[in-house]
């Protein structure tokens, strides 16, 4: 029942538009149940928008859904009020995308994480792996017992995507390393579970890891205080969260979300906005690793120079970083 309400005053919330509504473009946003404080990939994505908001002069509207089954009635919602770009920000989305492409032919949609293969639909996807491999590099560098772990939110094929990435980078710097691993769940709860996270968390570091990769949306906040109250590393994902417990967050991988979507209506002011698949990988930076103040004394100058030799090989093509979807399929990586 408190879904339901909640649901009703977002929907309520779209027909009330202010002055500024009368932009020339109205961006709507749809983020997953986590929202635009996850400190990750739903914050990522509400970055874009709000830059965009500022840089380009459009109007946005963002609302978050209280459960999986909000989706295709706040993106209806948008449509009907003829908003010019919905932003859908999570594989979860992505039926509830095709199903309103095909009843708004002429609405353009942007869907993160997923490819809709929808004519009206910018399907905007990251080489989660390449990033991944870079950052478990890394992770194996500053191990020297040589364990590190990997913490998974959702256990879905996309997380997947990273944990493989991870482990070859791993494996690259240290083929004996061994690498823990552990999923928050099955559910979408998976993704905003911090007290699980860390308990799984503190089991890994008792057992040896020396390193946490994370990728778990909001839940990775556990992992960040069990790294603290145990003197070991974690790795953010999605956003820079180096700065959420400086000093061990060894770095975060990086998904730029923000980049995607900020481009995506950048393009659509611009009258270039064009549908399809798009990928983000390491040679556009798409996905990355972060640098700054807060773990500038932590990764060194010989750690930087090996992950961008690292960089170079993939996008050379001498690393075959293995990807889980083309496993899966069991399709060879082209």
């Amino acid at each position: 029942m408190q879904s339901i309400q909640k649901l009703a005053l977002v929907l309520g919330s779209l027909l009330v538009l202010s002055h500024s509504a009368m932009a020339e473009i109205k961006v709507g946003l749809v983020l997953e149940k986590s929202g635009k404080d996850d400190k990750s990939f739903n914050a990522s994505a509400y970055q874009g928008v709000k830059r965009a908001e500022k840089e380009l002069g459009v109007t946005t509207k963002t609302v978050e859904a209280p459960d999986n089954s909000a989706y295709e009635s706040l993106q209806r919602a948008f449509s009907e009020k003829k908003f010019d770009i919905i932003v859908a920000v999570g594989f979860h989305q992505l039926e509830s995308v095709r199903n309103n492409a095909a009843r708004f032919p002429n609405q353009k949609f942007v869907l993160v994480d997923e490819d809709a293969k929808m004519p009206n639909v910018r399907s905007v996807m990251f080489e989660e792996q390449e990033g991944s491999y870079l950052v478990g590099a890394l992770a194996a560098l500053h191990s020297k017992a040589g364990k590190v772990g990997f913490m998974g939110g959702m256990d879905v094929p996309l997380i997947r995507r990273f944990q493989l990435g991870y482990e070859a980078g791993v494996k690259k710097i240290n083929p004996k390393a061994e690498v823990l691993s552990n999923y928050l769940g099955v559910t979408g709860e998976a993704w905003n579970n911090p007290p699980k996270a860390k308990e799984l968390a503190f089991d890994q570091f008792n057992r040896g890891a020396e390193v946490i990769f994370v990728a778990a949306g909001n839940s990775g906040l556990g992992v960040f205080d069990a790294a603290q109250e145990k003197n070991k590393l974690a790795i953010g994902v999605d956003s820079n969260q180096n700065w959420v417990k400086p000093g061990y967050v060894l770095t975060s991988m990086l998904k730029h979300v923000d980049e995607a979507v900020f481009d995506s209506i950048k393009l659509y002011k611009e009258g270039k906005f064009t549908t399809g698949l798009i990928r983000y990988g390491v040679q556009s930076k798409g996905v990355d690793y972060a640098m700054d103040e807060n773990n500038a004394k932590l990764v060194t100058a010989n750690d930087r120079k090996k992950l961008e030799a690292l960089r170079a090989d993939i996008i050379t093509g001498k690393i075959k970083v293995p990807d889980y979807y083309l496993i899966q399929n069991g399709q060879k990586k082209k």
